[in-house]
Order: C-alpha cells, then structure tokens, then sequence
C-alpha cells in the first residue's frame, strides 16, 4: 500500500503591496502551523519518504519547515513549478511521476486545485481545504504511474484549527 498527503500551503502574508502572488511568503501563524501539523504527522507515526512542492515561496517554505520539524531534511524535496495554482490533473500527474520506491509522498500545492481533488475521491465532500490542511489518501497500487483518482482511498483529513 502507498500513501499520499496533499497539502494546503501554511498560511501566507499579504503585507506587502504589490508583490506577486508567488512570491508571498508566510506569515506569523504559517510559521507556527506548519510545524504544528507535521508534528500531529510525526505523532501519528507517518513517514514521509519524498516531498513534492509547488515552487512559490509560501508552499516551499511549508514543506521545508514541515521537513524540519519531522527531521526529514535528508528526503527529497522535488520543486515542481506546474503546481503552482494547479487544477487535479497536475497534482495527479506529479504523483503519477515518482519513483515505486517511495511508500508515503507528500504533495505541497494550493487552492483552488487541492479542493477540487478532495471532492473527486469517492465519498468525499470538503468545502474547503484550509491553509495548512493535510488529505491523506491510501492506494493499493504498487507503482505510482498506476495511481488514479478512482483507487485513491480517503485515509484521514486534518488542519490546524481543527486541534483547537
């Protein structure tokens, strides 16, 4: 069995006027939530075994504070521009794209694609994947290429305020 975790980027700042949208950084409660939630990882005993992460700023710096507080620093971290505001077939494709040795992949991205994703696995109905929101998903296939929305299994569905 392989395991899939799509997550929301941490919450991202618009302090500053003008800048990009892709250039946004984290703000105050990204920082504190994205290793919040990789710790409620660590505690479930999930190990992540490689990161794919949109390349704007707010998602990179999710995955690598969220790799930091997991001591995951050493795994790979693939940079993949085209999730960038990504609609489900990007995130499909960049998951398809790995290696069969990894077991459990961790897919950085955004909203509204992650959203959309959720609500095509089979049962599934989530208004809104809130910033830093984990979907985890479980698929019995052997290599990742196999991998389709319809043998993607609803595994667990986690956030930061859902712990307050």
């Amino acid at each position: 069995m392989k395991q899939v975790l799509i997550i929301r980027h941490a919450k991202s700042s618009w302090a500053e006027i003008g800048q990009r949208d892709f250039d946004r950084p984290l703000n105050e409660r990204g920082i504190r939530d994205a290793p919040a939630m990789a710790h409620r990882l660590k505690q479930s005993n999930i190990k992540i075994d490689l990161f794919i992460s949109s390349t704007a700023h707010r998602a990179l710096s999710t995955a690598k504070l969220m790799m930091q507080e997991m001591k995951m620093e050493e795994i790979p971290l693939i940079e993949t521009p085209e999730l960038y505001h990504a609609p489900p077939s990007v995130i499909l494709s960049s998951i398809q794209q790995c290696e069969e040795n990894y077991h459990t992949i961790a897919v950085v991205c955004h909203n509204p694609g992650i959203t959309e994703f959720a609500n095509m696995i089979q049962g599934l109905s989530i208004d809104n994947v809130p910033t830093c929101g984990v979907l985890a998903l479980n698929t019995e296939i052997k290599e990742w290429k196999q991998v389709l929305i319809e043998n993607l299994v609803f595994d667990f569905f986690d956030y930061p305020k859902r712990g307050n």
